[in-house]
């Protein structure tokens, strides 16, 4: 039977004091099972399948290999690497088309809508329907300038859509292309210069020329007022989109080339819209059609006429 004494509260020393004691012993530290990550999943009710699930990445795979960096690109020959430039969902597309359309003063367009995800879709697509509504618009523009000219007969011009075709798209990659050879260059010369990748740029050039879309529309009207207020609108929308985004790029550049690039760049901006105007929809024909056609019509005749008299 215990003896009493045994049964009583007993006093010990303090850890340091029986450290002090024994120099040699070893401790062991007694931790809280919560902090055990496996013990804590087991008490949460987590499976051993579960726990392999997540370690071996098999619901996120690629999302585990691009957190490792071991996710491989593929080679640039494959389909699949120019596959990733069009990788974009629709409400992305759709954003980006909103903020070209309206700008907002402040807003960075890559930093708000392209620098997650660009793509090659939004351009592509924006530039090819830009060339077809130039080209169908031009032609049907003519139509009606000159319907009920006598002696004239409709005949589809197909080569405004080489044309156009030419045009928008070699603005749309010969420029971001300059731009980004003058960019790297200045960054080179210049520290702290805030840089834009290539695809970056090609992104927001292709998305600010959406809104010469309905204004290639509205060109259809045999009106030079209609015709150059939506001109001005785009230009000033889009470019504002344009000078907002490359702004930033060069302002802490020296003065004189900052103001320069982006004169530069609004320049090339309103040229495409005034040539693409002023050559695809005559101002002459929607000002006097009849009479422009009765005076070719008389270009004609007068020489038959003059024959005939001698």
């Amino acid at each position: 039977m215990a003896a009493v004494d045994d049964l009583q509260f007993q006093e010990f020393d303090d850890a340091e004091n029986l450290l002090a004691a024994n120099r040699d012993a070893t401790t062991i530290s007694i931790g809280d099972p919560s902090s055990n990550p496996q013990k804590q999943r087991r008490v949460t009710g987590a499976t051993p399948r579960e726990e392999d699930d997540d370690l071996l990445g098999h619901d996120d795979s690629d999302k585990t290999e691009l957190l490792a960096g071991q996710k491989k690109s593929a080679p640039f020959w494959t389909f699949e690497y120019y596959q990733t430039f069009f990788d974009v969902e629709t409400h992305q597309v759709l954003d980006r088309i909103k903020g070209s359309v309206l700008p907002w003063p402040g807003k960075n367009f890559v930093r708000l809508y392209i620098r997650s995800n660009p793509d090659l879709y939004g351009p592509f697509w924006i530039c090819a329907t830009l060339v077809f509504a130039i080209a169908i618009s031009g032609n049907i523009s003519n139509f009606l300038v000159h319907r009920g000219v006598p002696d004239y007969h409709y005949v589809p011009e197909f080569r405004k859509v080489t044309i156009a075709a030419t045009a928008i798209y070699s603005y749309a990659w010969l420029v971001p292309l300059a731009l980004w050879g003058f960019l790297m260059w200045r960054n080179s010369k210049v520290m702290n210069l805030v840089s834009y990748s290539f695809l970056e740029i090609v992104c927001v050039y292709g998305y600010s020329l959406f809104i010469y879309i309905p204004a290639a529309v509205l060109w259809i009207v045999p009106s030079e007022t209609v015709r150059w207020i939506s001109v001005v609108v785009a230009m000033c929308l889009s470019g504002s989109v344009l000078v907002m985004t490359f702004w930033p790029a060069v302002r802490d550049d020296h003065r004189k080339i900052a103001i320069a690039t982006v004169s530069a760049i609004a320049a090339l901006h309103v040229l495409l819209a005034v040539g693409c105007k002023e050559y695809f929809f005559d101002s002459r024909e929607a000002e006097n059609p009849k009479t422009d056609g009765a005076a070719s019509l008389t270009a004609k005749i007068a020489p038959t006429m003059k024959n005939h008299s001698m």
